[in-house]
């Protein structure tokens, strides 16, 4: 999986959004690992609200996820 990487001048984080995020569906979102937590929010509208997760949190749900 690649991402596309963009940064955020005004929180100093780097979001990456996924290479599996295309353009015509409404699946999009970012990430951004932060150095207390890891940071979500909707690729196309990246003004509006935020997820924070602590890392055990995100390390739970990725596991989760994998599992299926």
């Amino acid at each position: 999986m690649n991402a596309d990487k963009s940064s955020d001048s005004i929180t100093g984080l780097r979001w990456n959004k996924s290479s599996y995020s295309g353009g015509e569906g409404g699946e999009c979102v970012e990430v951004a690992v932060g150095s207390g937590a890891v940071h979500v929010r909707d690729s196309k509208d990246r003004q509006g609200p935020q997820f924070s997760f602590g890392r055990a949190e995100w390390a739970a749900f990725l596991r989760f996820a994998v599992d299926g």
